[in-house]
């Protein structure tokens, strides 16, 4: 009796649902926090245009609250996506993530890639056709 009594004080599931089935969503990755650097991010999520410069002249960045992107899987459409998940008031907010919200993550790669690398290079790292036979071994001609 007792030991029931104890498990039913479990945390429950978060109730993330997906927005196209309404079942519920599997994270696929951790928790990656929102940043605002400009004013108009911080006026857009209800913080005066004065506060606002007073945070952002102190810090470089400002960590937002509640606000985060994560990757989930939907059962029902046997894929992953990249939501923006926002809690208020105990309920979870979910839309996918555009590409503005991506700018405001810190610590993953940027989808579009990095802009410092050529095309060429881009586009022979994507190739599928290269293999490697471990018997052979590697010269440099030249």
């Amino acid at each position: 009796m007792y030991r029931c009594n104890r498990n039913r004080k479990r945390s429950k599931r978060r109730g993330i649902f997906c927005p196209n089935h309404g079942c519920y969503l599997d994270s696929a990755s951790k928790k990656y926090s929102l940043y605002a650097d400009q004013v108009e991010q911080l006026r857009s999520r209800g913080l005066n245009p004065q506060n606002a410069q007073a945070l952002l002249a102190n810090r470089t960045t400002v960590a937002l609250s509640g606000e985060w992107l994560e990757e989930f899987w939907c059962a029902q459409c046997q894929c992953r996506n990249w939501y923006y998940v926002r809690i208020q008031d105990n309920q979870y907010q979910v839309s996918l993530a555009s590409r503005e919200l991506w700018m405001q993550v810190s610590g993953v790669m940027d989808p579009v890639g990095n802009s410092s690398v050529g095309e060429f290079t881009r586009n022979a790292a994507r190739r599928n056709d290269y293999q490697c036979n471990g018997n052979k071994s590697l010269r440099w001609s030249g």
